[in-house]
């Protein structure tokens, strides 16, 4: 009855079956990130989440761009059509049972917003929010974030290193974006208190023997070592 009603105002049976289909999916997810707005930036990181197995669930305004995304990827995006500062589009988009929060706006008032709503809505996921203004890295880190990204800043650093260290910068890019079987990632692996690795020494390990190349150990105490000898005690 309820689909009928909503042909009968709407119009689009196939466009209603798509998004109730859409909100089961989002229903059964748990520890998901959500991407809000799929714009310049937004789109980076949902790109490089879909490569990574991470399951996402873009919020954006807009159906074209949806559209223009999955066009790109080749494939359905999960997503969910709105506005991501309002309080009911973070909810169908599972805030609640998320573990990541993205505020990718095009605003800083609105990722500011978002990123208040998300931590109400969820106190312990990782939020990461987009700046436009410096001065809105502070207020949006009172608001929750856990850490503020400023496109700006990288880029300008980006264009400096390609002067500076251009080879460094090509590495590095062609680490990232090969899409082939050797794909190289630069990763974060957490040891676990219960794992065999604790009190052991980098040379003692097989570490390198199963593909990891250690560039840098952070210490529970904050401290990052970089390129750790083999004598470093793992924690």
């Amino acid at each position: 009855v309820s689909t009928i009603t909503a042909l009968l105002v709407e119009g689009d049976l196939q466009g209603i079956i798509r998004r109730r289909k859409m909100d089961r999916i989002i229903e059964e997810l748990s520890g998901h990130a959500i991407v809000c707005g799929a714009g310049s930036t937004g789109r980076h990181v949902v790109g490089e989440l879909l490569d990574s197995g991470h399951p996402c669930v873009v919020v954006d305004l807009s159906q074209a761009v949806i559209e223009e995304l999955e066009l790109e990827r080749k494939r359905d995006i999960t997503h969910v059509l709105g506005s991501a500062i309002d309080d009911h589009v973070l909810q169908r988009a599972g805030i609640e049972r998320a573990s990541i929060v993205v505020a990718a706006l095009t605003n800083d008032t609105d990722n500011l917003f978002v990123t208040i709503s998300a931590r109400a809505f969820n106190p312990t996921c990782k939020i990461v929010a987009k700046c436009v203004e410096p001065t809105t890295e502070r207020k949006l880190r009172r608001a929750g974030a856990t850490s503020v990204v400023s496109p700006n800043y990288i880029g300008g650093m980006r264009m400096a290193n390609e002067v500076l260290r251009p080879n460094a910068v090509a590495f590095l890019d062609r680490m990232m974006r090969d899409q082939g079987d050797k794909k190289v990632r630069i990763e974060e692996l957490v040891i676990a208190e219960t794992s065999g690795l604790v009190g052991r020494k980098i040379s003692e390990t097989t570490l390198r023997n199963e593909g990891a190349l250690v560039i840098a150990l952070r210490r529970p105490d904050g401290d990052f070592v970089y390129n750790p000898p083999g004598s470093e005690v793992l924690q």
